[in-house]
């Protein structure tokens, strides 16, 4: 019986031996960078009608995930992988390991078989993730190719799990309107690097993109515009009808797609700032100053138009709105803007002015911080599987923030973010990073003349995305507070899905790389060399991107 466990455990350790011993062969193209990668010799050949076996698990959501992956491989190769309950007959093993972490998989590739070990079914769709870049790119690109007529896998020993647990990107449809396919074209992208928070930026001063059925006038006429254009500069308004939203229907099939490739969806409800839309449906019961004209914004920049938080009405339309959200979005986070809130109709509105001298303060950001602690209490009076977390821009720190319950709102750090998130930690409350400079993926990431309108000079290029070091110096006491990076989209010169994809790609990988890989992992070169070898990924896609950066 002895000898037996020792002929076992050879058996086991010399797959790993072999590779150790063949490090220096080519590495594959692996983009987020795995944390532990050891490439061997020979190769794993897929054929027609092979076996998988399949753990038993709580919702059978592994077997979903496994299925997705079966009928992708069909799809893409011809080549069909039924499902057996013996484990002996299947060519491909998925197992569960309890030791792993949630999102962490353990990918062993030999000559005879693939073995696949996680704890929990995100491990699982990340592996799949991973072995669909050892194969030829059609196939993370779900699209048949005739050309190819052998279907393998390197020999190859993965462990692999993210360095952090949010890992995000935001676009903002408030300004521009991109509409359910290309939401979803974007979702793709994400899921192909491993990308799991979609941050979706649905109201703005220039447009509210959800619709609430309570208040029927935000997408009657908060969704609508009379420019395409916004104004800025010597940029005028065109006076061109502009309009889109989402209706409930939308957003539960989105939602769905997302869940489907393990990625969780967090709304942004931007309010009491960047709320002009919102006041122009509603006036009577957001605006300062009803007795004025409001409408649509349709120059960018920041208005001042934003919602009397001394209203009852408005405290109420803010529940009404989180109401409709928890609905919508399982998810537990919503972001409730925060940025860019000017005070000068507070200052001038009677009801506000003694609302913060019953607050016993001077500071009218404290009504912001009031407004919100109105909020955050009617989501924590909510049975606990209603409840959400909230989570703000960091001009919220400019406030009152200790009247908030910190355990249940996270920042998000944007401007001036590493000292932001760095106090943020200190004040005892969780941060994302997401720094303006770079991660604002908006930006043009070139200075040619070919380079699309946009913010920016060029200088937020693929390395200076890549070379931004997140949580860099912190004291590890304070590192469990920084739980991962976020790229943000602004549209206000982006009117057109190319060139949003353009800007997004590949800079995005780059975001994802910083979310996932070990920090003493990250190499700009190394990067650059694997994410050229995904033009042809990009190209059987149709997604645009920075070409000039795969030469």
């Amino acid at each position: 019986m002895r000898k037996n466990y020792f002929l076992l455990a050879l058996a086991m350790v010399l797959p790993v031996l072999m590779m150790a011993e063949n490090a220096a062969s080519p590495t594959p193209a692996v983009l987020p960078r795995p944390a532990e990668m050891t490439v061997g010799t020979g190769r794993f050949l897929l054929k027609n009608k092979m076996k998988m076996s399949i753990p038993s698990y709580p919702g059978d959501s592994i077997k979903t995930v496994a299925e997705a992956f079966a009928h992708t491989l069909e799809h893409t190769t011809g080549l069909r992988l039924a499902s057996t309950d013996k484990e002996k007959k299947a060519h491909i093993r998925l197992a569960l390991d309890a030791q792993l972490p949630a999102e962490g998989y353990r990918l062993q590739v030999s000559a005879a078989d693939v073995r696949i070990e996680a704890s929990k079914p995100a491990g699982f769709f990340y592996a799949f993730q991973t072995l669909k870049q050892l194969l030829p790119c059609n196939v993370m690109a779900e699209q048949p190719d005739p050309s190819v007529k052998t279907w393998s896998l390197p020999v190859v020993l993965i462990t692999d799990a993210p360095r952090f647990g949010w890992r995000g990107f935001m676009l903002d449809e408030g300004r521009h309107f991109f509409g359910k396919e290309e939401v979803k074209r974007v979702l793709d992208m994400m899921a192909t690097y491993k990308m799991n928070r979609f941050h979706w930026h649905l109201t703005e001063d220039q447009g509210w993109r959800l619709e609430i059925p309570k208040y029927p006038r935000l997408t009657e006429i908060g969704a609508n515009r009379n420019s395409r254009v916004l104004g800025w500069g010597d940029t005028k308004p065109d006076g061109q009808p502009y309009s889109g939203h989402y209706t409930r229907s939308d957003i539960q099939e989105i939602v769905a797609y997302a869940r489907e490739r393990f990625i969780e969806i967090m709304p942004e409800i931007d309010i009491p700032g960047h709320s002009q839309a919102a006041v122009a449906a509603y006036p009577t019961e957001l605006a300062c100053d009803p007795e004025v004209p409001h409408e649509v914004w349709l120059w960018q920049g920041v208005s001042t138009d934003v919602i009397n938080v001394a209203n009852p009405k408005a405290v109420q339309f803010a529940k009404d709105i989180i109401d409709e959200l928890i609905e919508l979005f399982p998810f537990g986070y919503i972001h409730m803007g925060g940025d860019e809130c000017p005070t000068q109709k507070w200052e001038k509105n009677e009801a506000c002015r003694a609302q913060l001298a019953a607050l016993g303060s001077t500071n009218f950001r404290d009504l912001q911080i009031n407004f919100y602690k109105q909020l955050q209490d009617y989501i924590l009076s909510k049975p606990a599987d209603r409840q959400r977390k909230l989570v703000f821009w960091n001009e919220v720190l400019h406030g009152n923030t200790d009247r908030l319950h910190k355990d249940n709102i996270t920042i998000m750090a944007w401007v001036g973010a590493d000292p932001a998130a760095l106090e943020t930690a200190r004040r005892g409350m969780d941060n994302i990073l997401s720094p303006q400079i770079p991660y604002y993926i908006n930006r043009r990431q070139a200075a040619g003349p070919d380079e699309p309108r946009s913010q920016g000079h060029g200088t937020e290029t693929v390395k200076a995305v890549y070379d931004y070091e997140p949580a860099r110096n912190v004291a590890p006491e304070l590192l469990p507070r920084y739980t991962g990076v976020q790229a943000n989209f602004w549209t206000e010169w982006v009117e057109e899905p190319s060139v949003l994809e353009y800007l997004m790609l590949p800079r995005l990988a780059a975001v994802a790389e910083a979310g996932w890989t070990p920090q003493n992992l990250r190499n700009y070169e190394d990067f650059l060399q694997r994410i050229r070898r995904n033009a042809p990924l990009y190209d059987l896609r149709g997604w645009n991107y920075g070409k000039h950066v795969m030469k």
